[in-house]
């Protein structure tokens, strides 16, 4: 089972920095894809060593017209077709799609093969949800292992967020959202994210919808930890970032000539 993994992080470099130390191990291979003006995110990828794909798709329609909108699903094929290219995937071959602020536990690489998963399913997990900064480094000072003793799955250190499951007449179920989505390209025969929803919302939803229910699966034995800088509204991201930084910014002279705009005054 060989693991590759896409993320997107666009004005998500003080988050990143925290979760690709911890995530880094888990893949064979991992592209992070950000925008032009990133710098900050690019300088965290040339410290841990990690490929960073520069794209302007993110803001630029079918047509090449630039939009005001966030076409996160844009980046996210722009990375998959990075490693596409790189390597043609085969029937051995899972791909990733994680987000930049979350953090997987330290076992999640052994556990994913512990599944041994089918290559017709898409497969989600449970997040943690760590609304600051402060909160964080608690934890990651002194962590409460998550798998005790062989037999248990601890995921009390922090609230757990919301699973998705439709409900409506339709009946589709749970659907694994796109904080952690792992498919087998070979098995199920999808290799890209449905473009056409401009913004960072709902593409997730319709790329998991290609699976009928029977075939998207939760794995219990894995439970992430979402970072966030403050208690957000939803969708406060959705049209790129609007949240406060995570954690103190740095001086602004290592972001020159492009600091972050979302650093904000902290209540």
């Amino acid at each position: 089972m060989k693991i590759s993994a896409v993320i997107v992080s666009v004005d998500y470099g003080d988050i990143l920095v925290w979760t690709l130390r911890e995530n880094r191990h888990v893949f064979d291979r991992l592209v992070v894809v950000t925008s032009p003006r990133d710098f900050r995110t690019r300088r965290v990828c040339e410290h841990f060593h990690i490929r960073c794909e520069v794209t302007s798709a993110f803001y630029a329609g079918a047509s090449g017209v630039d939009l005001l909108a966030f076409n996160k699903a844009a980046g996210i094929n722009h990375g998959l077709r990075q490693l596409m290219q790189e390597r043609p995937p085969d029937r051995d071959d899972w791909y990733v799609h994680l987000d930049a602020d979350i953090v997987l536990p330290p076992r999640t690489r052994e556990l994913l093969h512990k599944v041994d998963p089918d290559p017709a399913c898409i497969y989600g997990i449970d997040r943690m949800m760590c609304t600051s900064f402060d909160d964080y480094l608690r934890y990651a000072a002194l962590p409460a292992p998550q798998h005790q003793n062989q037999i248990f799955v601890r995921a009390d250190a922090f609230p757990l967020g919301v699973r998705v499951a439709r409900l409506d007449p339709d009946g589709s179920g749970y659907v694994p959202i796109g904080f952690f989505q792992m498919w087998n390209p070979v098995g199920s025969g999808v290799t890209d994210y449905p473009q056409y929803h401009q913004s960072a919302a709902r593409s997730d939803m319709l790329f998991a919808l290609r699976w009928p229910r029977r075939r998207r699966h939760l794995i219990p034995e894995i439970v992430a930890t979402h970072l966030e800088s403050e208690v957000s509204p939803m969708g406060q991201n959705w049209n790129g970032r609007r949240s406060c930084s995570f954690g103190p910014p740095p001086a602004s002279s290592i972001l020159e000539p492009n600091p972050q705009p979302y650093e904000c005054e902290r209540q």
